[in-house]
């Protein structure tokens, strides 16, 4: 893992690499044409959102579209290997999110492997998730949740998202950290599962923050605290799971990136141009109404984020079993 992880920093750090005499001949050209932008979600989530939000952003800035195109998939992670398929020239960029982090060890077995063959560009946003429970849960914080989980074994029903899904992945970290014994109910989507929470069918779940909103909004579910390190500018007053559980940290940490071997100057005109977004403040709003917090930053410090989510999430995987669907 280690070693895998010290290859894809490696290809973040080379996007420095060739002469300015060629960056700069590069950067004076690119884009000269549409630029494909391929996401593996289907259109209106939370994913889908972002990307067309910056690509509107890539497109005005860089005078080129930046065409969305959705290719949903599970398993065979047909997003992610048609852009590692495609001509390292910039003309075809990829959405990278939780499940690529997550299926670098959850899928063994994929005719690429995302630590090689792609290269991180710039990170768009890190959004908490929030420890949310039905109303009729009686616990209002998170050591009164593992207490009556503790308490009453195999009771609460923990509703989870797709195999590999940070709601599936951080429920998981959960269970390993506090051990509790609670049931797990799994469901296509975040849709259905809140939808059965809010209706008393399922007791607690890990919702990413963009999801969660509305319910805590009309007090249909009750938050008992963030994911995330720091907190929310959203929630500003729900405490941290890592107050209670030292060391828990989930997020959904996306980014773009690129085929490997995609010229340096191209994906410094690309990085450059998503920073921008963080400086002007309208976009910023833009991005953080998403749920997400803004990630600037060079291609290296994408490379360590992300290599960083493969090994934390590759450790959570194996330790706890976890199977492709």
């Amino acid at each position: 893992m280690r070693v895998a992880r010290r290859r894809f920093l490696h290809l973040a750090a080379s996007a420095a690499a060739l002469p300015m005499t060629s960056r700069l001949t590069w950067a004076q050209a690119y884009p000269a044409r549409p630029v494909r932008f391929v996401v593996g979600f289907a259109p209106g989530g939370p994913n889908d959102i972002l990307a067309r939000l910056i690509g509107e952003w890539l497109s005005d800035r860089l005078s080129q579209p930046f065409a969305v195109e959705n290719l949903p998939g599970g398993s065979s992670n047909p997003a992610t290997e048609v852009v590692v398929r495609a001509p390292a020239d910039g003309y075809t960029i990829l959405l990278m999110g939780p499940a690529n982090a997550i299926n670098a060890t959850l899928f063994p077995k994929l005719s690429f492997d995302i630590r090689d063959d792609i290269v991180p560009v710039a990170g768009l946003t890190r959004e908490a998730l929030v420890l949310v429970v039905h109303p009729s849960v009686p616990a209002s914080t998170v050591p009164e949740l593992i207490a009556y989980a503790k308490a009453n074994p195999g009771k609460l029903k923990m509703a989870m998202t797709g195999v590999g899904s940070s709601p599936h992945v951080s429920g998981k970290l959960f269970r390993l950290m506090t051990g509790v014994d609670v049931e797990e109910l799994h469901f296509d989507g975040g849709g259905p599962a809140l939808r059965d929470m809010i209706a008393g069918k399922a007791d607690m779940m890990f919702e990413p923050m963009s999801a969660s909103i509305g319910p805590l909004r009309k007090k249909t579910l009750r938050a008992l605290a963030v994911t995330t390190a720091e907190r929310s500018t959203i929630f500003p007053e729900l405490p941290l799971m890592n107050d209670t559980l030292p060391g828990y940290e989930a997020s959904a940490t996306t980014g773009i990136g690129v085929p490997r071997g995609t010229p340096a100057e191209v994906i410094d005109v690309l990085n450059k141009a998503i920073n921008a977004a963080y400086a002007d403040a309208k976009m910023r709003a833009r991005l953080t109404d998403t749920g997400g917090e803004p990630l600037p930053g060079s291609p290296a410090d994408f490379g360590k984020i992300f290599a960083g989510e493969i090994e934390k999430w590759g450790k959570v995987v194996k330790a706890s079993g976890m199977k492709p669907q």
